[in-house]
């Protein structure tokens, strides 16, 4: 079965569009959402079976972690839990935009999305869809990467429906994203950090903003 394409305006989508896309990740299933970086595979991380779902469908180790996505700050604390003070500085500066923060993982979320590390990776994306759908489902929602594993990250809608097509129920289409790296990972632990990954945001970017 091929997956069900729903194309939204980027900047402005259209509410009921979005109400609707919202209702799959509500009911557990696994969909294709546009970020302001790649496109992400949305569902409730608090759901066990969607969880496995997405490991399935991306053919993802289970020994790698879910980053999950919010829509506010607040949201992203209930996630997590002994914040240091510069998981605050960077959010701050950052959020929204190409920032992913790893820190400790709230008790309530699953220890599966952590890959049982008991870390969490959460991101406020500056994207009015994705920012949307979240708002919409009433819960933060997981924002892995759109693509299956060992293949690229996918710009588009097009892209993510010719690699995952037949593995989504629904994939919402804003068109291209413009990006071409992904999110810059920055580990927080204590009084000290560092760049697990870097994308779109530079070393020297977050070393301005701790002072360093």
């Amino acid at each position: 079965m091929s997956a069900e394409i729903l194309k939204v305006q980027k900047e402005a989508p259209e509410a009921p569009h979005i109400q609707y896309a919202a209702s799959f990740i509500v009911r557990g299933a696994v969909i294709g959402i546009p970020t302001d970086t790649f496109y992400g595979l949305a569902t409730d991380p608090f759901n066990l079976s969607a969880v496995e779902q997405i490991y399935r469908i991306k053919g993802r180790p289970e020994t790698r972690a879910l980053p999950i996505l919010v829509n506010s700050l607040e949201q992203a604390v209930t996630l997590a839990r002994d914040l240091p003070s510069s998981f605050l500085m960077l959010a701050e500066k950052f959020w929204p935009g190409a920032l992913t923060l790893v820190v400790d993982a709230t008790h309530k979320l699953p220890l599966k999305v952590t890959a049982n590390t008991g870390r969490v990776a959460l991101r406020w994306p500056n994207s009015s869809v994705a920012c949307a759908v979240i708002q919409a489902a009433g819960m933060p929602v997981t924002g892995t990467s759109a693509n299956v594993s060992g293949f690229p990250a996918c710009s588009s809608g097009d892209q993510v429906f010719r690699q995952m097509g037949d593995r989504l129920p629904l994939i919402i289409d804003s068109g291209e994203t413009g990006a071409a790296l992904g999110s810059t990972i920055v580990e927080l632990r204590g009084d000290s950090w560092r760049i697990l990954r870097e994308g779109l945001l530079g070393e020297a970017e977050i070393r301005d903003v701790l002072g360093e």
